[in-house]
């Protein structure tokens, strides 16, 4: 039985390199199998259903002219599944090619918090005019209202009678559209009830 071992023994240390040499093929052969595996993986999520979509919000939007002179897209009023990392400004990017109008968004969907959207949530998109900001204008429509002209430059101000978060951002800003940068900055719950005297953070 002595011998028999020794005998085994023997075998087994002749064979070292052999065994040694296959042993390393396995090795290497084991990870060439993961990294072919990670690049497939890698390759497919490329692909995916996901990807195509964003692809396809890249489309180029077809608008029609009104009578008025404003632009409105052609493929208008469209439901929208939300996707995963979506927000409203993405949204109205994709459909008006202009972040804005996520204001139409959110009023035409009834949002109490604009801010809080469900992924596969259905949202309309409503066939309405494209906004961009225009400086000039929106201080001239101020103006002829018999509003305050006057800019602000400050990084506080205190609300007067008949003001409203879009004429405080005119302006602020000069543009009616950053209004959602002084609600949020002021954490409004309803940013259309704004008081008398009450003083709102100006972010710059």
């Amino acid at each position: 039985m002595e011998k028999l071992i020794k005998n085994v023994l023997k075998k087994v240390r002749l064979n070292e390199s052999t065994i040694s040499t296959l042993l390393g093929a396995v090795v290497i052969l084991t990870v060439g199998v993961l990294i072919f595996n990670y690049f497939k993986n890698s390759s497919q999520s490329e692909i995916s259903p996901e990807g195509l979509e964003d692809v396809s919000g890249e489309e180029e939007i077809e608008f029609i002219k009104t009578k008025e002179g404003e632009m409105v897209p052609a493929n208008l009023p469209i439901k929208h599944k939300v996707q995963k990392g979506e927000d409203l400004w993405k949204i109205a990017e994709k459909y008006y090619g202009s972040g804005y109008n996520w204001v139409d968004i959110a009023s035409e969907n009834s949002l109490a918090n604009p801010d809080m959207l469900a992924v596969d949530q259905e949202l309309v998109v409503p066939q309405v005019g494209v906004k961009k900001p225009v400086v000039q204008k929106e201080q001239t429509m101020v103006t002829q209202k018999g509003g305050d002209s006057k800019v602000i430059s400050g990084t506080t101000y205190t609300v007067q009678k008949g003001e409203y978060l879009w004429n405080i951002a005119v302006r602020a800003y000069g543009d009616g559209y950053r209004w959602p940068d002084i609600a949020k900055e002021n954490n409004l719950a309803n940013p259309d009830l704004i008081e008398i005297g009450q003083e709102l953070k100006l972010p710059r």
